[in-house]
C-alpha cells in the first residue's frame, strides 16, 4: 500500500509509540485519526506535529474498551475524511505486578486489561471492516507484545492479554482477506516513561543495561523503531498476513 493520500486510525495515539506512528505515517503522506482516552493535551501535540508534515489530523476521543466509542471514532473518521485504509490497534494498558504475586490480581484485573487489549482492537476492526473492505489494500497491525509470547512482561494478565490478541490477530487474518491485512507487531522492552514510571527508575534503568547487554544487536526498542516495523506491514509486506513480528533486538534468542 502507498500510504500517500491514504487514512489510518492509530489507537493510543497521544504518545509513544502511538504517537510515533502517526507521525511516521504523517511523514509518508497519510492523513491520521489521533485516538485518546485521557490524555488531551498529548492528543493536541500530536495532531500538530503530523500537520506540520503537510497531511490532515483529527482528533478522537474514546476509550476503546467501550463500543459505542469505537463506532464512534470510525463514524468520525468516515464523516471527514470518507475512507479508512488503515488500522492500527496500539492502545494498551497493564497492571505492574510481579507473576509470582497470585494474589496481586483481581479479576476486575483481568477484565480491564482484556477490555483494552483484546476486546478493544475486535471492536475496533469490526466497526472499520466495512471501510477497510472497501479501500482493497487496507491493514491492520496490532501492537501485541514480546509477553505474548513469552509469558514474560509487566504482569500475567497483560502477559496473557497480548498472547489473546496473537490468537485473535491469526483468526481475524483468515477471515479478512483478502481486501485486508492483518498482523501483529511484538515488541520487548521499550524505552520511555511510560515503562519507568511503571517500574520505577532504579529498575527500569537495570532492566535496561541488561537486554541491552545480552541483546545481539546491543539494542532495545524505542517508540521510532517500533513505529518502522508497525508501518513495515503496512507499505510493504504485501504478501504477508496472520504473522507477527519480535522488536527486542533479538534478546528473546539468547
Amino acid at each position: 500500500m502507498n500510504p500517500k493520500g491514504a487514512v489510518a486510525i492509530v489507537t493510543g495515539s497521544s504518545s509513544g509509540v502511538g504517537a510515533a506512528t502517526a507521525k511516521l505515517l504523517a511523514q509518508k503522506g497519510a492523513n491520521v485519526v489521533i485516538n485518546y482516552a485521557s490524555n488531551h493535551d498529548g492528543a493536541i501535540k500530536a495532531a500538530e506535529a503530523c500537520q506540520a508534515l503537510g497531511v490532515e489530523a483529527l482528533i478522537c476521543q474514546g476509550d476503546v474498551a467501550d463500543d459505542n466509542a469505537c463506532k464512534n471514532i470510525v463514524g468520525q473518521t468516515l464523516e471527514k475524511f470518507g475512507r479508512i485504509d488503515v488500522l492500527v490497534n496500539n492502545a494498551g494498558i497493564t497492571k505492574f505486578n510481579a507473576h509470582g504475586n497470585l494474589a496481586g490480581l483481581e479479576k476486575d484485573d483481568f477484565f480491564n486489561i482484556y477490555g483494552v487489549n483484546v476486546v478493544g482492537p475486535y471492536q475496533m476492526i469490526r466497526a472499520a471492516e466495512k471501510a477497510l473492505r472497501a479501500s482493497q489494500d487496507a491493514a491492520v497491525v496490532n501492537v501485541a507484545s514480546i509477553a505474548g509470547v513469552q509469558g514474560v512482561g509487566s504482569s500475567v494478565a497483560y502477559a496473557a492479554s497480548k498472547g489473546a490478541l496473537l490468537t485473535m490477530t491469526k483468526s481475524l487474518a483468515r477471515v479478512m482477506g483478502p481486501e485486508i491485512r492483518v498482523n501483529a507487531v511484538c515488541p520487548g522492552f521499550i524505552q520511555g516513561e511510560w515503562l519507568e514510571q511503571g517500574l520505577g527508575a532504579e529498575t527500569y534503568e537495570k532492566m535496561l543495561q541488561a537486554l541491552e547487554a545480552k541483546a545481539p544487536l546491543g539494542r532495545t526498542c524505542t517508540a521510532e523503531s517500533v513505529a518502522e516495523s508497525i508501518v513495515s506491514f503496512i507499505d510493504g509486506h504485501s504478501i504477508i498476513t496472520g504473522e507477527h513480528m519480535i522488536l527486542d533486538g533479538g534478546a528473546h534468542l539468547i
